[in-house]
């Protein structure tokens, strides 16, 4: 008899809905999440298999598009009429909270991907009303459709919008690829509401350095300071402490700080011109009809003078729709006093301003209002080294308008990578110190003979092997950087790295050096070339004969091309791949592989498969034995997969990080290992693939998929191949 359904009762399953329902893994919070590693499957990307928008972009009509974006700026629309009919404030402010999410620690944020249309930055508090501005770019993405990325369109809009009002600008690169996902890797802290305390991520909010890292913004919600001051408390000194902190944090020295935070103050404006309460929901939380926009005032007008988003109301300047030195002027030339906004935020206003300083409002310009500062621009002439600066900017406005054009590109390109990635006419063809630039190397040459030296000098497979994944493991995919091209690894300070053994590395460095020279090739290539000997050396005395491939035309760097302070956030202070972590963190060893493996792009299996092979090439730090699952160390078997699914074997903690393998006949311990080692047999998805890579039958897939994976992180900062 067929079952009828009770009223009211949901005839689907629930889950879907991320409001209710539980997920599979929410039973077992401590459990290892792999998700960090195939966030970004294909399977989520609509595009065709062949599509490579890098190579789509350079079909694009450049003028045509930049056209249309200045046109854009003037072409005000009634539901959401722009600021003194310019649109330029609005999409300046777009871009910079696009890009200024980045940070140096681990080189996620930035612009680099379009992240701002999904959550959580699309719902940020400190993002209010940039879903408008995205709007606004629609028909324009809509026209270009696949030749330009919403990624390169979202930083391009304040570009154009500088130079619409007047800035020279430094120069635009193409070439930033979407994501179709929320980038579910990136940590922005800890809190379980926005804007809580900053105390939540401070040690001691007095002490700005002692901020939890990698974060660098002060608050959850906020893209750097808190506009009012700490915890929302006016106080110019202190504040700036936390802006010289957060501003380091994204790549930016005090100079930089000074000319970005005045840059983009010198246009726009604030809004909280309102009840900040009378505000709908942010675009995830959001009704349907809504169509994914957020902030919806109900009660009133809500745009135009009626606007709110910051709760501080007014403009910086005098003229906020040209690029100007008004910005120092008001700062220098008046005293200025705490106020509250209408929308109850605390902001500075100048006493006694000449009417003519005024600027006037956005919708009639017979009437003015006074211009107003934040704390954090009242800490530009509080701090001593900040105000020094400021009046240099004051004195010499060209120089401001070039350093802040210099900076403005750093700020909107540093997650892009080398230049060799930029596209477009108006690429800047400088080398900038901050890009890490590598000159390209000598490619054609005998790769055999090259080879026939390393292997005369003597070099265990382990040294070669280890040296050369040294070289390589700090390539990060989040922001492009590092990499074994330019073989920085022999120059400070990557040569005094604990991480890379020192000693070991001299010694080795001291047998590959000269082969470099005597064959007129990059140092770099010889390292790679030197690990991918010992791979192929390894594979032969498994019983398998492999050839790794090997891309010629590395470059060496230089010191003068390398920022020593810059490369210092590099430094591995753990990796699981040599079975070595620096110091007892709070973070379990195997969560640190999971992040390592993400940023240098491998997947689970790739991540599983380079674990097994390099501990059998014996390349642990240390020449550690914990993890060597095997008799035959120098030979690339699958003995590790073998011995972890050996029910022959128990496991016993030894230590709070370390174990013995023991046989259950004897009750001698045959082998030691770490978390990271047991990791690969305890947790079911990881399992799964140790089981695959431990069959009989897949021992030459073992070898084949190591070379592959290994080949993926030697080739990683190969840009010049793309």
């Amino acid at each position: 008899m067929e079952h009828n359904q009770s009223a009211g009762k949901c005839p689907v399953m629930h889950g879907a809905n991320s409001q209710m329902g539980t997920s599979a893994m929410s039973f077992w919070p401590n459990a290892l999440n792999l998700d960090i590693l195939h966030q970004h499957d294909s399977k989520v990307n609509p595009m065709d298999p062949d599509f490579d928008y890098r190579e789509e972009v350079k079909k694009l009509d450049f003028d045509a598009l930049k056209k249309d974006m200045h046109d854009l700026m003037t072409q005000s629309q009634d539901w959401w009429p722009a600021d003194w009919g310019h649109y330029g404030g609005l999409m300046i402010r777009m871009s910079w909270h696009a890009a200024g999410t980045y940070r140096i620690a681990d080189g996620r944020g930035g612009g680099s991907t379009g992240n701002q249309r999904f959550a959580p930055l699309n719902s940020w508090p400190d993002n209010v009303n940039l879903d408008k501005a995205r709007r606004l770019l629609w028909p324009i993405k809509k026209k270009y459709g696949n030749k330009v990325s919403w990624a390169d369109l979202l930083v391009l809009a304040g570009t154009i919008a500088y130079e619409n009002m007047g800035l020279k600008t430094y120069g635009f690169a193409f070439g930033r690829p979407d994501i179709w996902h929320p980038e579910k890797d990136i940590y922005w802290g800890a809190e379980k509401e926005f804007l809580m305390p900053s105390d939540e991520r401070y040690g001691d909010v007095e002490d700005a350095a002692s901020m939890e890292n990698p974060l660098a913004a002060v608050q959850m919600g906020l893209i750097y300071v808190n506009p009012e001051g700490v915890n929302g408390k006016p106080d110019p000194l202190k504040t700036a402490h936390h802006v010289r902190e957060t501003f380091a944090r994204m790549a930016m020295n005090d100079e930089e700080t000074v000319a970005l935070t005045a840059g983009g103050h010198t246009v726009g404006k604030c809004h909280g011109n309102g009840r900040a309460e009378n505000l709908g929901p942010d675009p995830e939380a959001a009704d349907l009809d809504e169509q994914g926009l957020g902030w919806n005032n109900k009660t009133g007008r809500g745009v135009g003078r009626d606007t709110v988003s910051s709760g501080i109301e007014g403009a910086w300047t005098t003229h906020p729709t040209k690029w100007d030195n008004g910005y120092f002027y008001l700062l220098f030339n008046y005293d200025w006093e705490l106020k509250k906004s209408p929308a109850g935020a605390w902001q500075w206003e100048p006493i006694n301003i000449k009417e003519e300083d005024k600027p006037v409002d956005v919708e009639d310009p017979s009437i003015r209002y006074n211009p107003m500062m934040t704390d954090a621009d009242m800490a530009m002439i509080k701090d001593p080294i900040y105000r020094e600066i400021s009046k240099k900017f004051y004195d010499n406005p060209d120089y401001f308008s070039e350093v802040f054009a210099r900076a403005w590109f750093k700020l909107t390109h540093r997650d892009m990578g080398p230049r060799v990635r930029y596209i477009g006419p108006d690429a800047p063809t400088e080398d900038l110190i901050w890009q890490d630039p590598v000159h390209p190397g000598k490619a054609d040459y005998d790769v055999a003979a090259v080879k026939a030296k390393i292997a005369a000098t003597g070099l265990s497979i382990s040294d070669r092997v280890s040296t050369a994944w040294d070289s390589a493991r700090t390539f990060r995919n989040s922001d492009l950087r590092g990499g074994a091209n330019g073989a920085r690894i022999r120059l400070a300070p990557q040569k005094d790295w604990e991480g890379n053994e020192p000693a070991r590395l001299q010694a080795v460095l001291a047998k590959l050096e000269p082969i470099a020279a005597e064959f007129g090739i990059s140092v770099a290539d010889v390292i790679v070339l030197a690990g991918n000997l010992g791979v192929e050396q390894a594979a032969a005395a498994a019983g398998v004969q492999v050839e790794v491939p090997f891309a010629p035309g590395r470059g060496d760097a230089t010191p003068e091309m390398t920022d020593v302070e810059s490369f210092a956030v590099l430094e591995p202070i753990h990796d699981g791949f040599r079975n070595w972590v620096k110091k007892d963190y709070a973070v379990q060893p195997e969560e640190l592989l999971l992040d390592r493996a993400q940023l240098m792009g491998l997947t689970a299996h790739e991540m599983t498969c380079l674990i097994g092979g390099m501990r059998v090439l014996g390349t642990n730090h240390g020449g550690s034995k914990h993890g060597v699952f095997t008799d035959q160390v120098g030979a690339l078997t699958n003995d590790f997969f073998v011995t972890l699914t050996d029910m022959a074997y128990s496991w016993k903690p030894a230590s709070k990080s370390h174990f013995d393998i023991v046989d259950r006949k004897t009750g001698a311990t045959k082998f030691t290992a770490t978390r990271v080692d047991l990791v690969f047999g305890s947790n079911s998805i990881l399992r799964s693939y140790a089981e695959v890579y431990a069959q009989d039958d897949n021992k030459q897939k073992f070898v084949n998929d190591f070379v592959a994976a290994w080949t993926k992180v030697m080739n990683a900062d190969r840009f010049d191949l793309e």
